[in-house]
């Protein structure tokens, strides 16, 4: 196989398969965008069309060859594929009887990697007839504006599939992270971490929603942009990492569970943007005014920091 193939195939066309699918094309791939129902199809149609107006305006230059299609057949989506990329709901249930019907539909040698955000690669691949073929291949939302994928084999992974993963992640301009199976990945294992530690402090009404947001969109979002974790680290020094974390890590929020604030107010019907009310309230339009500034904004974001170097 070549780095990138010469088909590809998304199945599940929700939050993430549209961004999935037009990213792929623009490197030249044919992507052919599979889901369950023709109103599921609508959806994807009008917004990977959305998604290319968001690449032309970070500057993705297209490639000749790619393009994206849809289509409710499973064996039509698959036919000719050298990459399959699982993008449906996370429920293992689902992901089973996926991979079953994959594996009577494909050859023995095409790769299925799993978007999935936190089921275990080794857990899904139990009931495969070639478990060695499945891999995770975690986006981070919205995956056409965030340039890093989460690259994770599964116990029963075929090693020689990282390296050609990876390669292929690299030859869409993508940054691959290639890590250890572990609950949750690391993207998401740090996410949780710093909300977990946001939300005990509005709980104890340390600061507002707004002021939060402000603090940590410059106070530590703006750096960690720019300098990584650990970098950041050897730019403060270990020994004053170590004088606070003496003292400030026995503080820190330590609650296993969801948060009371979250229980209250998904019980209150207040889920975000889809309820129109959560954290924040949203009056009419406010919703799509809020999605069109992000997106507007990491645009811009993703233009910056690829125009320095990574640290």
């Amino acid at each position: 196989m070549s780095t990138l193939p010469a088909i590809a195939s998304v199945i599940g066309s929700g939050t993430m398969g549209p961004g999935i699918a037009a990213t792929l094309a623009r490197a030249g791939v044919a992507v052919r965008v599979y889901d369950i129902s023709d109103e599921a199809i609508a959806r994807a149609t009008a917004m990977v069309d959305v998604v290319q107006g968001v690449l032309d305006a970070v500057g993705t230059p297209p490639t000749a060859g790619g393009s994206v299609s849809f289509g409710t057949d499973l064996a039509e989506a698959v036919a000719d594929s050298e990459l399959i990329i699982e993008a449906i709901p996370e429920r293992l249930e689902l992901k089973y009887a996926l991979l079953a019907d994959l594996e009577n539909l494909v050859g023995d040698d095409v790769i299925i990697a799993s978007n999935t955000s936190g089921i275990p690669i080794s857990t899904m691949a139990e009931k495969m007839r070639v478990p060695g073929r499945l891999i995770g291949m975690h986006w981070s939302n919205p995956p056409h504006l965030i340039p890093m994928i989460e690259v994770i084999p599964g116990r029963q992974t075929d090693e020689a599939l990282v390296g050609v993963l990876v390669s292929m992640v690299e030859a869409f301009g993508y940054v691959p992270v290639v890590e250890k199976e572990i609950p949750g990945f690391v993207e998401n294992r740090v996410l949780y971490a710093v909300l977990r530690e946001c939300l005990a402090l509005l709980e104890e009404g340390i600061v507002t929603p707004e002021g939060l947001d402000a603090c940590v969109k410059w106070g530590i979002g703006y750096k960690l942009s720019v300098v990584g974790p650990t970098r950041l680290l050897d730019m403060a020094g270990l020994d004053i990492y170590k004088a606070v974390s003496s003292y400030l890590n026995e503080d820190l929020a330590t609650t296993s569970g969801t948060p009371a604030l979250i229980e209250d107010k998904i019980a209150a019907g207040r889920l975000g943007f889809k309820s129109e009310g959560g954290m924040y309230d949203y009056g009419p339009g406010e919703v799509d005014a809020t999605r069109k500034d992000i997106l507007t904004g990491l645009i811009a974001a993703r233009k910056t920091l690829s125009s320095i170097p990574v640290v």
